[in-house]
C-alpha cells in the first residue's frame, strides 16, 4: 500500500506551471495551496509523510501526528520544524540543499544594477516620452556607476555567497568576505575580513550568512555608521539581518546609498513598515528563489527525498 503524502502549502513552489508526477507516482497525494495554522493537525493527522515550506511544524503539532513519519522541507532553510520534537517521535526532516542558488546570486546582481544603471526607471520614464523631448542625444537624471574597481564585501561564504563573488569578481570587483574559513581555504582571489574590516572597505554589502543570535540585527545605526555612506547594502539572506528601521532612517539621512532586499523582518510585511516608504529601498517580495528553473529543482530534489527516503536511504537529513 502507498503512503499518504501531504503537501501543506504548495502554491509558492508550484502555481500550476509545472507538475507533482513524481510523488502521485510515489504515494497517496493530496496537495494543499495553502494551510492555516490550526488546520494543520486535521490535514497532516492520517498521513505518513508531509511535506511543507512554511507551513509549521512545532512540538505542540507534532505531538498531535502519531503516524507522521517524514517532514520534508520544501527548502533549504527548516526553521519552520521543531527537529528535537521530530527526533523524539523518530520523525526524519529533509531539505532541499542549494536548489536555489544560481537564482539568488542572479537576484543580487539585479538589485544592485537597479541601483547602479536604473534601466527600468529609465524604461518607464521613456514610456512617457521623458527621451522623445530630451534637447539632447541622451539624459540621466541618476547616478550612474561603474562596477569594475570597486570592492564587493560578502558575509557568509556558503554556496550563495561563493557564487555572487564569482560574479562580483566577473565584473571586475575586489572581493573581500568575512567567514569562518581560515584565509588560505577562501577561494582564489577573495579576501578574508573581520565584519568591521568589510563594512568599512565595502561600496557593496551582500549578506549570506544564517540568521542566529550572532547575527540577529547584524546590521543596525551602530554597523552602518562604520560603513561608507555610499555603500549599497544588499540583503537575500534573511529578514532579521537587518534592522528595518536604522536602515530606514540611515536611507533618509543619507548614510547609506541604497538598500536591497528580497527578504523583511515579517513576511508579509506590514504596510507600515518604514522600508516601504524609503526612495532608496528597493524590495522584491521574497523572489529570489522562485525562477521557474529553481523550482523545477526544488520539486526534484524534495520527490527524490520522499523516494530515498521510502527506500529506507533516506537523503539530506538535518535532524
Amino acid at each position: 500500500m502507498k503512503m499518504k503524502i501531504v503537501v501543506l502549502d504548495g502554491y509558492t513552489a508550484n502555481p500550476g506551471d509545472l507538475s507533482w508526477r513524481t510523488l502521485e507516482e510515489t504515494g497517496e497525494l493530496t496537495v494543499y495551496d495553502r494551510t492555516k495554522p490550526e488546520e494543520t493537525v486535521e490535514r497532516a493527522k492520517d498521513t505518513e509523510i508531509v511535506l511543507t515550506n512554511k507551513v509549521c511544524l512545532q512540538k505542540q503539532e507534532i505531538e498531535q501526528l502519531p503516524k507522521l513519519k517524514y517532514i520534508g522541507v520544501l527548502a533549504t532553510g527548516y526553521n519552520v520544524v521543531d527537529l528535537e520534537a521530530a527526533r523524539e517521535h523518530g520523525i526524519i526532516v529533509t531539505n532541499v540543499p542549494a536548489y536555489s542558488t544560481e537564482s539568488v546570486a542572479q537576484m543580487v546582481f539585479a538589485h544592485l544594477l537597479t541601483v547602479t544603471n536604473r534601466t527600468e526607471h529609465y524604461a518607464l520614464l521613456n514610456h512617457e516620452g521623458k527621451w522623445a523631448t530630451s534637447p539632447d542625444f541622451c539624459y540621466w537624471d541618476t547616478e550612474l556607476t561603474e562596477l569594475s574597481g570597486k570592492t564587493f564585501g560578502i558575509v557568509g561564504l556558503g554556496n550563495i555567497g561563493r557564487r555572487v563573488a564569482a560574479i562580483a569578481q566577473a565584473f571586475g570587483m575586489k572581493v573581500v568576505a568575512y567567514s569562518r574559513k581560515p584565509a588560505d581555504a577562501l577561494p582564489t582571489g577573495i579576501e578574508k575580513r573581520t565584519t568591521e574590516e568589510l563594512l568599512r572597505e565595502s561600496d557593496v554589502v551582500s549578506l549570506h550568512c544564517p540568521l542566529a543570535p550572532n547575527t540577529h540585527h547584524l546590521i543596525n545605526s551602530q554597523t552602518i555608521q562604520i560603513m561608507k555612506p555610499s555603500a549599497i547594502l544588499i540583503n537575500t539572506g534573511r529578514g532579521p539581518l537587518v534592522n528595518d528601521q536604522d536602515v530606514a532612517d540611515s536611507l533618509k539621512a543619507n548614510r547609506l546609498r541604497a538598500y536591497c532586499a528580497d527578504v523583511l523582518s515579517e513576511e508579509p510585511p506590514r504596510a507600515d513598515n518604514p522600508l516601504l516608504q524609503c526612495e532608496n529601498a528597493f524590495i522584491t517580495p521574497h523572489i529570489a528563489w522562485a525562477t521557474k528553473e529553481a523550482r523545477a529543482r526544488l520539486i526534484d530534489v524534495a520527490s527524490r527525498n520522499v523516494n530515498a527516503f521510502i527506500e529506507g536511504q533516506p537523503v539530506n537529513v538535518v535532524n
